[in-house]
């Protein structure tokens, strides 16, 4: 088998290694100028968040570090967050994607100041966002930067969610839609990942964590409802991420060598990470757009506007009483 590498068989779209063809889903074939797509990264080190970033844009964005191999030890450092950004043609429309990653998350004992951290960040894009509607004169350049969907990568232990990722999940879910995955994924047989999906989702609904669930409606079409359905058994999207690329049957395919046989990145049998490419770049990339601008900015500007009513009401009812 011939190894290469991205910088080498790089591509921008249609996607060479799928071996799905699917018919384009998004809605935005007319943005010309790029759609903007904000996606954050969060999971512990050693899940391959960075290599996962690769493997989705194609190209080699970021070097992995020490961190992301899962056998280096390495001394904890404070959470970073990081941006790169990525001009992307998928399918004929241009994306900016535009991710966020979050280097040193869950690497402390005490992980409080990074879910505030991250709370904050996904807040304050609100809050520039709700600041730019107040104003009179709008800035033309104004940048969105709205996290789209949060990807929460769960380390592959076989037993259940981690306190770690209850708390996160359960913290952010009214303020991003959160994606979440299994990292690493190839570390585990395919009965011991079925098994471990199945107890994931049972805490996900015992704990109401509220994640992203493709949600169907009364006026979807059938293709689109069987669809939804077939993404929904499929969380939590169990992926693995590769830097390699072989030849097999006169065509590259991303796969991970090992002495036992090979685990084909794209291949929807050894990985979701096809199905999440497709939903994150094509098909619910309208949708993900949709319900942070309809949904979660909306409730989080309603209550935001409602403490400052309230905040207003006590400072009036406190300079009356002090008045009288």
């Amino acid at each position: 088998m011939a190894v290469t590498t991205y910088e080498e068989s790089a591509t921008n779209s249609p996607s060479v290694y799928s071996q799905y063809v699917r018919p384009s889903s998004h809605r935005y074939k007319n943005a010309k100028k790029g759609l903007p797509f904000n996606v954050m990264l969060v999971g512990p080190s050693g899940l391959g968040r960075r290599t996962f970033l690769n493997t989705l844009c194609e190209r080699a964005i970021v070097i992995p570090d020490d961190g992301e191999n899962a056998e280096t030890t390495k001394l904890p450092e404070a959470m970073k967050i990081q941006h790169y950004t990525v001009d992307i043609e998928e399918d004929g429309m241009r994306i900016l994607l535009n991710v966020i990653d979050t280097p040193g998350f869950g690497d402390s004992i005490d992980n409080s100041d990074n879910f505030k951290e991250i709370q904050d960040y996904l807040e304050y894009q609100f809050d520039e966002v709700l600041e730019e509607e107040n104003r009179i004169k709008r800035n033309p350049k104004f940048r969105d930067g709205r996290v789209h969907a949060l990807l929460y990568f769960i380390t592959p232990t076989g037993h259940s969610l981690r306190e770690i990722d209850i708390e996160l999940m359960r913290r952010l879910g009214s303020r991003v839609n959160v994606i979440p995955i299994i990292g690493r994924a190839d570390s585990m047989t395919v009965d011991e990942l079925k098994k471990f999906k199945k107890r994931i989702m049972q805490d996900i609904d015992f704990y109401r964590i509220p994640v992203y669930m493709f949600p169907t409606v009364d006026d979807d079409d059938e293709e689109t409802i069987e669809e939804n359905n077939e993404l929904r058994a499929s969380l939590p999207f169990a992926v693995v991420g590769c830097e390699e690329v072989v030849e097999k049957d006169n065509r590259p395919v991303r796969a991970r060598l090992y002495p036992w046989g090979a685990v084909e990145v794209d291949n929807e049998e050894h990985s979701d990470f096809d199905r999440l490419r497709y939903v994150l770049l094509n098909s619910h990339i309208g949708d993900l757009r949709e319900i942070t601008q309809n949904m979660l900015y909306e409730n989080y500007r309603t209550e935001k506007l409602s403490l400052e009513d309230n905040d207003d009401e006590d400072k009036e009812t406190s300079s009356q009483a002090s008045s009288n």
